[in-house]
Order: C-alpha cells, then structure tokens, then sequence
C-alpha cells in the first residue's frame, strides 16, 4: 500500500478560459499554455483542491473588445471576477446570469454600453458591485433590489438616467450614482448616503441634496382665481410669474430687433455692390422679377422705405456666420417657394451644397411699422 498525490485540473473551467482568451485581443503577459494547469496561469486562482477556478483578476491587461459569450459565463464556481481598467465594449454576455457563487464583480473602468446589464440583478450572493466609468445609459432597474448581500455598488461616471430607485440599504455602506444623468427626489433609503454619491445629478434633490421645490399646480381653466384682500399676506406668484415672463419676451423681442438692426448695418457696410434678382422657377420674365416697385407701395405708404433700406443687400438670420455672398446666391438654383405680404420666399441650393432659405423683400405690401413686428416676431 503506498500514498500518491492526484493533480486534479478545471478541465471545463481550463476550456471557457481558453475560449475567452482566444477570442478577445490581450497583453502579452497573459499568456496562457494550454499544456500547463489553469490554476498556474496568470490571474487565476483555483480552490485549494484545483478543482475549479475560484477567481479570475485580470486588471489593467489590454482587453479590448466585447466579451465572448459562453466564456466567462461558463466559470459557475467563480467567486470573484475583476476586468477593470481594460478596454472592454458592448454589452455584458446574458449567460452570466450563471454566476450563481459570484461575490465580486468588478468592472469598472471599460467601454460598457447599453443598458444596466439584466444579468447582474440576478446574481443574488454579490457582496460588491462596480460598474462605474463605462458607458451605461437608461434607468438603474428596480431590480437591484434582487441583490439583498451587496454592502457596496458603484454606478457613478455613466450616463444612467431616470429616477433613483428605493433600494433596501440595510446592509449598503458604500454607495455612489454621481455624474450620472438622475432626476427626481432621492429615496429615504438612500438619504443616509452624502452628497458626493448624488452629485453631478442637476435633476436630483431631496435628501443630502437641496429639496425638490416643484411649482405650484395652476389654476383649472373654470376655476376663478380669488382676489387678495389689503388684510391677506400676498400669495402672487402665479401673478408675478406672468408679469416676469411678459417682461422677459419684451427685452427678448427688443434684443432681437437690434440683433436684426445690427445685422443690417454690418452688411450694408461690407456689401455695397447692387443686388440681382433670385432667379425663379416660375414663368416671370427676369425683366418683370427685376422691376421697380409697384403701385401697391402708394397704397401701403411703407414699402418703398422698407426696399429702399433692405434693397440689394443680403440679410443673414442664426447669428450672421454664413460664408458666401450675393454672387454665390446669384449662381446657386432656386426655386418659388411662395409670396406673402412680406416678401417672396425662395428655397436656394448653393454650389456647395448648402440649402437655405431666402425671402426676397420687393413689392412687400406691408407698411414699415408692421414689417419690423414681424420681423421682431421672427
């Protein structure tokens, strides 16, 4: 009778290993030899009996690209997984719903994308959870719930949007959702937690945080709004708030009109030459499109003004930053949109390519005082 020792080897787990590796580019120093134990290679760790990979850490190695499903997935005895900091993308593989041991998940610092992996709220024994810095968008399920073990998770540095969840933080120490994309009150469950774990949220509040100040409801259509006595203190926001934005629109219209004036100015100065008429895709002769003004000016009493201050020049609207100039609009093709009182309006291609729009102010049957509302309106 004699003692020998067994060597034991992860077949399976030895076989997702490979297939993970093999179909995801590396660092060199991960170099795993098929000929050797799983348990020997780098960043892997087995049971005391090598029996079946325990851990898989491999930080900082150069992964890039998206995780091969029926890989990793494939580890059901893992019980800490740490990817971080590499160049991981896409999505989490839905088979590591298979996790069922995992404590430990770490993925922090990838190129994640999508929504909050469905997978991960089924791996009910996870401790601590990190997710952070990747690309995560949409809301942070209700389904986190499902992780009654967690003491820590970390979703901060994402794009997840939506309301905060109530998440039992009976056992959560540690808990972050900052520089996200949140809005709405923040949970009592998690008021406990400080400011910095909600900050970078503009639409959060309650809590560690300022609270939600929500306008009051308006007023129903049928309902009449009771006059203030001299006794009552004043309860006018309503009221003010009408008066503040009238006021508002008013400096806005006054702006734009000296925007408009501006504008004017400015190309008067740098375009002297006389303006040509737009072609048209109608039957008018360029004769009839380049004539005077008609009768209809005696009539109005303001457009002659109105053409002789605007005549020849182009006047450029979103902040005057076009670059090109009569000659182009002369070259380019255009077609009749249509006329109103205040102008022809033409749909113009230039060479480049670039579409604009063209309102062509002659025989503008509008007196001046009306032209400059609308203009001011626009």
């Amino acid at each position: 009778m004699f003692n020998s020792r067994v060597s034991s080897e992860p077949v399976e787990d030895k076989q997702a290993l490979l297939a993970f590796i093999s179909g995801i580019r590396h660092a060199d120093r991960v170099k795993w030899n098929s000929s050797t134990s799983a348990c020997d290679w780098f960043g892997v760790q087995c049971d005391a009996n090598r029996s079946f990979v325990y851990t898989l850490r491999l930080p900082g190695a150069a992964l890039i690209g998206s995780i091969p499903p029926n890989t990793i997935g494939r580890l059901n005895r893992l019980r800490v997984l740490s990817l971080r900091a590499n160049r991981l993308s896409g999505e989490i593989p839905a088979d590591f719903s298979n996790l069922a041991q995992l404590r430990s998940l770490y993925l922090q610092g990838n190129e994640f994308t999508g929504p909050f992996p469905p997978s991960v709220t089924r791996l009910t024994r996870l401790t601590r959870l990190d997710l952070s810095s990747n690309n995560y968008t949409g809301p942070i399920p209700l389904g986190v719930n499902n992780l009654t073990q967690l003491t820590g998770i970390f979703l901060q540095n994402n794009k997840f949007s939506g309301s905060l969840p109530s998440i039992d933080s009976d056992g959560l120490n540690d808990f972050n959702v900052s520089n996200n994309n949140l809005n709405g009150s923040i949970p009592d469950s998690l008021s406990k937690f400080p400011e910095s774990s909600f900050a970078g949220n503009i639409g959060l509040c309650g809590g560690p945080l300022p609270p939600c100040n929500p306008f009051p409801p308006s007023p129903s259509p049928t309902e009449p709004i009771p006059p203030t006595t001299s006794g009552q203190s004043s309860k006018s926001l309503p009221t003010g708030a009408i008066i503040a934005i009238a006021v508002a629109s008013a400096i806005v219209a006054l702006l734009l009109l000296l925007f408009l004036i501006i504008c004017l100015r400015k190309w008067k100065r740098k375009s002297p030459r006389r303006q040509k008429a737009i072609p048209s895709t109608t039957h008018a002769g360029p004769e009839e499109e380049a004539g005077t003004s008609s009768s209809k000016d005696d009539i109005t009493g303001g457009s002659t003004e109105i053409e002789r201050m605007m005549n020849n020049k182009l006047v450029f609207f979103k902040g005057c930053v076009y670059s090109f100039d009569l000659e182009d609009l002369m070259r380019a093709s255009a077609e009749m949109l249509g006329k109103g009182s205040t102008g022809t309006s033409y749909k113009v291609v230039l060479a480049v390519g670039t579409t604009v729009a063209v309102k062509r102010l002659k025989d503008v049957a509008v007196s001046k005082r009306e032209f400059v509302m609308k203009m001011g309106m626009l």
